[in-house]
């Protein structure tokens, strides 16, 4: 049967279950596949005692991603039908042993004369670690020092026959100098995400590798925090690809993870040592259960943090609010509140008052809002937030760049190119809660007191009058709003939007103490935004006033929201 360019593994829970590779069953080229894996086979582990071959002690799911890589390829012309591999894996799976064999396999099944191959690692130091492995498995073999001129002040290997060359390189604007290469393996892409440059520099290489019989794969493990930028846009498309909801166009996913639903479900069943083998294809061979049940005691020990981050690692649970031993008391409930359902419109409707919290708004910072309603039937507190930022801050905030696109692209963000944008914007949201009646007479819209006097008048313009604008002193007074909002979350009558951007200030947050007081300031926080979570507070502090909407049943209870 011809190749029709699905590559969807829509039963891949079932085959990790089953301990079966989670790629789809791929008709494949016999002979051509052979070789590939015949050359893996052969290879030599050069760090294990007697040097051992992959033959005896590598594993079948990684002989079944050769077999695909380099035999499903089209009868007559010879071409690869995959071009791409996303390759999700926890640690200890062999994954620097496995890239340095990919790339040697990759060299010695090209034909190509002269041509140039890449091992790019997020650091030199993991690029000097695959370097080794990759010169190792050549030393080990007679056969293959006859074959291979090594060059290990360049970090390079040739192959002798074709000429054909392979650099392990470490990951930065310079990568892709001297030419686009026809084979990549990109190492710990979440490592890379950071990067300013991380988008740009991988998208070169894709753009130059988009010709037949180039290959690029990406192995990685999941991310320490929760994903962002490149890492993000490439693992969400890969899971897309896998569940067969948007084309594959050459890309071959395979993801040891576990189901979303098992990952957020409350009472943690990935904890169950049973289910471990499911993500782990490399069990009794680099990695085993009872070495990691004891790291995993140690991490416990240590605290929440340290457990979030083994699992990530280890079982590659993606993490969404970060958990540290000073968080935020309202972390631990923030996700479980979530509703991606609810909207600011949602809220306008069902709620018979609305206040709202006003915080930042620096050149260098975010302006962050937060509108908080109360359900006119439940009296359950509901939110949205919302920020802004100038387009600056991405050139002197680089460590922080990637994830503000990726807020922009949410919508919970704008990049304000025009100054007075996000003054603007924000005093059109307060207006609009205004003329529907939402607004309290008193105390409406509370805010940092510092540096608010270009918000203040926009807002006066508005129609907004000196009682409803109030300002809320920060410190130790927010006191009430940060000890009391996590009642609230527990409980389950504050509920918000799920917005991504809510998820990472609120991860963000790092509480001191301070007398009796428990405090979340920016200073605590770091170059981490959190903003809308200060908005977040002081408009607690005035929902906590039990106040009434001046304007007597909103207008949008009948008619619905308009547009924002």
């Amino acid at each position: 049967m011809p190749f029709d360019g699905d590559l969807s593994c829509p039963d891949w829970i079932e085959k990790l279950k089953s301990g079966a590779t989670p790629m789809p069953d791929l008709d494949v080229d016999e002979r051509t596949a052979g070789v590939a894996v015949r050359i893996f086979n052969q290879l030599r582990l050069p760090d294990v005692a007697g040097q051992p071959t992959l033959g005896e002690v590598g594993a079948d799911w990684f002989r079944d991603i050769i077999r695909g890589l380099f035999g499903c390829i089209d009868p007559k012309t010879k071409i690869r039908h995959i071009s791409e591999l996303f390759l999700l894996v926890p640690k200890k799976n062999s994954k620097t042993t496995n890239s340095a064999a990919l790339g040697l396999i990759a060299l010695m099944v090209n034909t190509i004369p002269n041509a140039k191959m890449v091992i790019i690692g997020p650091t030199q130091g993991v690029a000097e670690t695959c370097f080794a492995q990759v010169q190792g498995m050549i030393d080990a073999d007679p056969e293959l020092q006859k074959l291979f001129h090594v060059q290990d002040h360049l970090k390079k290997v040739t192959y002798i026959p074709t000429g054909a060359k392979l650099a392990v390189k470490s990951f930065d604007m310079n990568v892709v100098t001297g030419g686009i290469p026809v084979f990549a393996i990109i190492d710990e892409l979440h490592l890379m995400s950071s990067r300013s440059y991380a988008k740009k520099v991988i998208g070169q290489i894709r753009g130059g590798m988009n010709k037949p019989n180039c290959l690029l794969v990406f192995i990685t493990t999941q991310s320490v925090d929760e994903p962002a930028g490149i890492f993000r846009t490439e693992l969400n498309n890969a899971r897309a690809v896998r569940d067969g909801t948007t084309p594959a166009e050459g890309l071959l996913a395979v993801l040891y993870e576990f189901p979303e639903e098992m990952q957020a479900d409350k009472s943690k069943p990935f904890l169950d040592t049973r289910y471990w083998p499911m993500v782990m294809p490399n069990l009794g061979r680099s990695v085993f259960i009872d070495l990691l049940e004891r790291e995993y005691r140690k991490a416990k020990a240590k605290g929440v943090e340290d457990v979030q981050l083994w699992l990530s690692q280890h079982l590659n649970i993606q993490i969404g609010v970060g958990l540290h031993s000073d968080r935020w008391a309202g972390a631990d409930y923030w996700e479980d509140q979530g509703d991606d359902m609810l909207t600011l419109e949602g809220i306008m409707t069902q709620c018979d008052v609305c206040v709202v919290g006003i915080d930042g708004g620096g050149l260098d910072d975010l302006l962050g809002l937060a509108v908080i309603g109360r359900h006119r039937e439940t009296r359950d507190w509901l939110h949205w937030a919302k920020a802004w930022v100038q387009d600056d801050v991405l050139k002197e905030r680089p460590e922080i760049a990637e994830r503000l696109r990726d807020f922009d692209q949410f919508g919970d963000l704008v990049i304000c190119e025009d100054l007075s944008a996000d003054i603007e914007s924000v005093a059109e949201i307060c207006a609009q809660l205004l003329e529907a009646g939402l607004l309290p007479d008193d105390a409406a819209i509370g805010l940092d007191p510092e540096g608010v006097a270009d918000i203040v008048d926009a807002l006066a313009l508005k129609g907004l009058t000196d009682e409803q604008v109030r300002p809320i002193s920060q410190g130790y007074k927010l006191n009430a709003a940060i000890n009391g909002l996590p009642r609230k979350l527990k409980k389950g009558s504050f509920r918000h939007c799920a917005q991504p951007l809510m998820t990472w200030c609120v991860g963000n947050a790092k509480t001191e103490l301070r007398g009796n007081a428990r405090m979340v300031t920016k200073q605590r926080s770091g170059l981490a935004k959190i903003d809308p979570l200060m908005a977040t507070f002081n408009a607690v502090m005035l929902m906590s006033r039990n106040p009434e909407a001046a304007g007597g049943p909103s207008i949008y209870a009948d008619r619905g929201a308009l547009v924002l």
